[in-house]
């Protein structure tokens, strides 16, 4: 259970270190960390990690590189799963924190900066089945959609 509450707090704390939320994210972190007494410099120390780890994210993605977004998140997913060890009656205000972050109301995506995009854009984490005009069957052994061309002459 708190491995998982990790993960998901990590993978959130990654994606809000690269977008607009992250101040209000990073405020409850610290003070997530800076429970129980934690001095004034304890709360640095945690301040600068969280913003070396955000430093790590921006600098890559605005030099076109791959963001180091897996072991930033390995690393807090670590860490936090320690100090949920350390202090199980944090858990509460972790889930918390993980829920008040959630983006509020409706996504809307656009599209920009390619010209010529012709065709659907779909963004989704599984599709499924999808026919966009070409004939399209299921392999009995894999699963994955396969494309269908009729034959002409002997086979």
């Amino acid at each position: 259970m708190e491995a998982e509450l990790a993960a998901s707090v990590a993978t959130a704390l990654v994606q809000h270190m690269v977008a607009d939320s992250w101040g209000q994210v990073h405020e409850r972190l610290v003070a997530f960390f800076a429970r129980n007494g934690a001095t004034t410099e304890e709360e640095a120390v945690v301040t600068g990690e969280l913003e070396a780890s955000r430093g790590e994210l921006t600098a890559a993605r605005d030099e076109g590189d791959d963001p180091p977004a897996g072991d930033v998140e390995a690393e807090w997913r670590a860490r936090l799963r320690r100090r949920l060890a350390a202090d199980p009656q944090a858990a509460d205000e972790l889930r918390a924190t993980l829920t008040e972050s959630a983006p509020a109301g409706d996504v809307h995506n656009t599209i920009s900066g390619t010209p010529g995009i012709g065709g659907p854009v779909i963004q989704a984490a599984g599709t499924g089945s999808i026919n966009f005009g070409t004939e399209r069957r299921r392999t009995p052994f894999s699963g994955f959609p396969l494309r269908v061309r009729p034959v002409s002459g002997p086979c």
